[in-house]
C-alpha cells in the first residue's frame, strides 16, 4: 500500500518507465529459442571508473553506487524507471504531525547475505552507527549523511554541524521508529539514498567497518568496505580483481524480491569512453553507460538499444572562495559572463541538453523562472574584472579526464571549451587533470586545492534540498567559504518550511539569491544521459536517477 506522506512533500514528476525489452519471466527455460530472454549466464556491464569502496555510507558517486545498489537495499526505494517513492526494506512508513517521528513497518523474512536476519534492531544499528561514527577521516567521507542529518554525536570533521538525528528504537522485530530533532523536507525521499543502505550489523562488526585512515591525500577503508560488503540485495559480492579491472557480483538465491535473472554480473571497469564503445561492438561487454553524444545515433543505427534518460541533473563550474580574489562577487560574476554556455551545449552537449540557469531542473519545486541569467558577455566580464582589480588573474582549474559522468560525458572537452572562454577575457588558466577517485574528488571536496572545477549532480529524489541544499546548505571545501552564513541559514529555513506554498516561495527566493548575491558556482547545463545495451539484453529499466538495478536483466544466447 502507499505510505502516508508529509503534506508538504513535492508531487513527483511523472517519468515514464524506460524498459529495454520485455521484463521477462522469472523462471524462463534456458534451452528455448535463440534470442529469447534467458535466465542464467553472465551479464557484463562496462563501468566508467573505479569505485571508491563498497560501504554505502562512505560513498557519494555513481561509479561506487553502481555495484553497491546491486548488493544493498534501502528502507524506501523508487518505482523502477521513475522518481516515485515505493517501499523498500520498509513496506510502509508514516510520521507524526510534526514530521519528526517516523515509523517503519519492515518486510518480514528478509536475510542479509551472511544469513543473519534483517529486523528493526538491524535498522537501528545502522542509524546509530552513522550518528556515533568517530574520527575526522571517517566523518569526512560521509558526505550524504552530513548533507542529510547535519552532524554526529561528536563532530570531528570540518563542516559538521548540529545533527537532526535523535534516536532509533526497535519496537519489535518488524517496527523501527526513528526520531528527529526537527522536521526536514528531505524526508521521506532521503530514506531512499544509496548511502543510507542497510548493512549487516554482524558483518560491520566482524570486518571493523568504522575504521577509516587518512594517509596524506588518500584514505584507507576496512575489510567490510573493500572485500566483505554484506547487504540484503539481489547480488552478493564476488570480488574485485584489480588486475583485470573486474568486479564480480553473484546471484543471491535467497533475495526477498525479484531474483536476478543472470547467475553472475561483471562490472568491467573501462575508463576510456572510446574503448568502452569498441568492447560493446566486439561483444565483450553487453552494456555501457554515458556514450559520447556524437555516438548515440550511430550506435542505434548499428542495432544497439540506446535509451536516453530524462535530464534530472546539472553540470556546474565550481568556484573556490579560499582564493581571496574569488571571494569578490564581481570576479565570480565575471567568470559567469565569460562562459558561452549556449555554444557549450550546442558543441559538446548530448541531444536534448539545455543551458542551466539554476542548480536544479525546472521540474523540481522551488525553480524560479525569474532568476538573474548570465548571458554570454565577454566585455561585461572584462569590465567586472577591472573593477575588482583582478585583471591578469591566474586560476588552477581541476577536472577529471578519466571518467564519464551522466552530467559530464566528456570532461576533457568541456574543460577545454570553458578554459578558452576564460582566457579570452584575460584569465590565465592552469589545467590540473586528476583521476576521479583518489585524486580529483578528494582534492576538490576534501582538501580544496583548486580554484575552479567542473562537477555535477544527478538528483537522488525530487526535492530542492537534494540539489541546492546538498551543494550549498553548509560550508564545504569545494566552494571554499565556510562563512556564507546568510546562504546556509536561508537554505536551512527553506528546508524546514512545512506548508507547500511557503516552501515553494522560500526555495524560489533561495535560487534568486544564489544567482544575485552569493554565486558560489555557475550552472552550465542539464543533459539527458544515455545507457546502451546489445540487442540480446532484455529487461533493463533505465532510471532518471541513474539508479538501475540489474536483477531484471537477462541475456539471450
Amino acid at each position: 500500500m502507499q505510505a502516508r506522506r508529509l503534506k508538504s512533500a513535492v508531487a513527483i514528476a511523472a517519468v515514464a518507465a524506460l524498459a529495454v525489452g520485455a521484463a521477462g519471466c522469472a523462471e524462463s527455460e534456458r534451452d528455448g529459442n535463440s534470442g529469447e530472454a534467458k535466465t542464467g549466464g553472465t551479464f557484463i556491464f562496462a563501468g566508467a571508473g573505479d569505485p571508491k569502496n563498497f560501504d554505502p555510507i562512505f560513498n557519494d558517486d555513481g561509479e561506487s553506487f553502481r555495484p553497491v545498489r546491486q548488493m544493498f537495499d534501502t528502507l524506501v526505494s523508487h518505482k523502477p524507471g521513475t522518481a516515485e517513492l515505493q517501499g523498500g526494506l520498509a513496506e510502509t512508513w508514516e510520521h507524526d504531525a510534526e514530521g519528526k517521528v517516523w515509523t517503519f513497518k519492515l518486510r518480514q523474512g528478509v536475510k542479509f547475505h551472511d544469513g543473519t536476519p534483517f529486523n528493526a534492531a538491524a535498522v537501528c544499528f545502522n542509524f546509530d552507527r552513522w550518528y556515533n561514527m568517530k574520527g575526522a577521516a571517517a566523518q569526512s567521507q560521509m558526505i550524504y549523511y552530513m548533507d542529510t542529518f547535519g552532524g554526529f554525536a561528536k563532530n570531528e570533521a570540518e563542516g559538521a554541524g548540529e545533527s537532526i538525528y535523535n534516536k532509533c528504537e526497535a519496537k519489535d522485530d518488524g517496527t523501527a521508529v526513528l526520531t528527529l530533532n526537527k522536521y526536514k523536507g528531505a524526508f521521506p525521499g532521503a530514506f531512499a539514498l544509496t548511502s543510507l543502505s542497510i548493512a549487516s550489523p554482524e558483518a560491520l562488526k566482524k570486518y571493523d567497518a568504522n575504521t577509516v585512515k587518512q594517509n596524506g591525500d588518500s584514505f584507507e577503508y576496512s575489510a567490510f568496505a573493500t572485500t566483505n560488503p554484506v547487504g540484503t540485495g539481489p547480488f552478493t559480492f564476488g570480488g574485485w580483481d584489480k588486475a583485470k579491472n573486474e568486479i564480480t557480483l553473484n546471484r543471491n538465491p535467497d533475495y526477498y524480491g525479484e531474483k536476478a535473472k543472470v547467475d553472475k554480473m561483471i562490472i568491467k571497469i573501462i575508463k576510456d569512453e572510446s574503448t568502452r564503445k569498441q568492447e560493446l561492438r566486439a561483444g565483450t561487454v553487453q552494456g555501457i553507460d554515458f556514450p559520447a553524444p556524437a555516438d548515440r545515433k550511430a550506435l542505434e543505427g548499428e542495432g544497439f538499444q540506446v535509451v536516453n534518460r530524462p535530464a534530472f541533473n546539472v553540470l556546474y563550474l565550481g568556484i573556490n572562495q579560499k582564493n581571496p580574489k574569488l571571494k569578490d562577487l564581481r570576479v565570480r560574476q565575471a567568470i559567469a559572463y565569460a562562459l558561452n554556455r549556449q555554444q557549450l551545449v550546442q558543441t559538446k552537449g548530448p541531444g536534448g541538453a539545455k543551458v542551466a540557469d539554476e542548480f536544479l531542473p525546472d521540474t523540481v519545486l522551488g525553480y524560479a523562472p525569474d532568476v538573474q541569467k548570465y548571458e554570454y558577455n565577454p566585455e561585461k566580464a572584462k569590465q567586472l574584472l577591472k573593477e575588482a582589480g583582478a585583471e591578469g588573474l591566474t586560476l588552477n582549474f581541476y577536472y577529471p579526464p578519466d571518467v564519464t559522468r551522466p552530467y559530464m560525458p566528456n570532461p576533457q572537452e568541456i574543460f577545454t571549451v570553458l578554459a578558452n572562454d576564460l582566457q579570452a577575457v584575460g584569465i590565465k588558466v592552469n589545467g590540473v587533470p586528476r583521476p576521479w577517485n583518489g585524486g580529483f574528488k578528494d582534492d576538490v571536496q576534501q582538501f580544496g586545492k583548486h580554484d575552479l572545477h567542473i562537477l555535477g549532480w544527478t538528483g537522488d529524489y525530487n526535492d530542492p534540498g537534494n540539489f541546492v541544499g546538498t551543494f550549498f546548505g553548509r560550508g564545504k571545501a569545494e566552494f571554499g567559504d565556510q562563512s556564507m552564513n546568510e546562504m546556509f541559514e536561508a537554505i536551512t529555513k527553506a528546508d524546514a518550511t512545512v506548508d507547500d506554498a511557503g516552501k515553494k516561495a522560500a526555495w524560489e527566493q533561495v535560487n534568486r539569491d544564489i544567482a544575485t548575491k552569493w554565486l558560489p558556482a555557475v550552472p552550465l547545463w542539464h543533459a539527458p544521459p544515455a545507457i546502451v545495451v546489445t540487442k540480446d539484453v532484455k529487461g533493463l529499466v533505465a532510471s532518471p536517477l541513474t539508479d538501475e538495478r540489474f536483477n531484471t536483466v537477462s541475456v539471450g544466447k
